[in-house]
């Protein structure tokens, strides 16, 4: 997901303005308001209510059938804490846009609330039968990735069992998702160091890849090979960035821990 503008702006928008252009004829200013609202987190009641109704639109659609407006819409909520949107983004989750069902999902994880697990554990139960993936289950028919991150994050310590299937699943983005979300429900850390031993993939995309997933999840063993990786010093940055946040977070209320510590100086020298 990315915050890149779907059309150019051009005069600033006003939050009022972007409001009633949820609601207007033009395609191109409902997309872009929708972007901005959640650009720029603009908590607003009538913002919430009018992306909540972009949710179901159907007037702006691709000629493969993808619902653009739905997709920004879902993404918006997530970033505005628009928990009241909790129940019509699990409806979207089942839209025939895959993209419309990764950006709820997304929100969903940004939310926190757990009344859409069930419905994310289905996804998976529907691609595993006897423990094993399907060879359908192994495609790019679901947003698997995304699934599994938010099942993570949500703590849905009951989808273990249907996680652990997509430890071998042959998409390495599809199979670190899985390592993320295990190490987070298990706080095992075999599923962490197989996230540090994958920083060595030749595929540049993978290593970043990797650097969100373990900066996610506040992994300090993978602080060192995340400063040494191959892949720009910006993105390592970010990732140690979240391994400080965790130890800051399990830090004596009056000092840094050593864990704190050895990352700020890591961090310094990629600076």
């Amino acid at each position: 997901m990315n915050d890149e503008s779907p059309i150019q702006a051009g005069q600033p928008l006003t939050i009022a303005q972007a409001i009633a252009n949820l609601d207007g004829e033009d395609l191109g200013l409902r997309g872009y308001a929708a972007w901005w609202l959640g650009k720029f987190r603009v908590n607003d009641p009538g913002a919430v209510s009018g992306l909540m109704a972009a949710l179901s639109d159907g007037a702006d659609r691709t000629p493969e059938g993808g619902y653009p407006l739905r997709r920004a819409a879902a993404r918006a909520l997530g970033k505005l804490n628009a928990l009241a949107a909790v129940p019509a983004l699990i409806e979207c989750l089942d839209c025939t846009d895959f993209y419309v069902r990764e950006a709820a999902i997304q929100a969903l994880e940004m939310l926190g609330d757990p009344r859409c697990i069930p419905q994310l554990v289905k996804f998976l139960t529907t691609a595993i039968a006897d423990g094993q993936l399907l060879p359908d289950g192994a495609d790019f028919s679901e947003p698997y990735d995304a699934i599994l991150e938010a099942l993570g994050t949500l703590g849905a310590t009951t989808a273990v069992p249907w996680i652990q299937p997509f430890l071998t699943h042959p998409i390495p983005r599809i199979e670190y998702a899985a390592l993320r979300s295990m190490y987070q429900l298990t706080q095992d850390n075999t599923y962490g160091d197989r996230l540090v031993r994958a920083l060595a993939h030749s595929d540049l995309q993978v290593r970043r890849a990797l650097l969100a997933d373990l900066g996610a999840i506040g992994y300090l063993p993978a602080a060192v090979p995340i400063s040494i990786a191959h892949a720009e010093n910006s993105l390592k940055l970010i990732a140690l960035k979240g391994i400080l946040e965790a130890q800051i977070a399990l830090s004596p209320f009056d000092r840094l821990s050593a864990g704190a510590v050895d990352v700020m100086q890591l961090m310094d020298g990629l600076l």
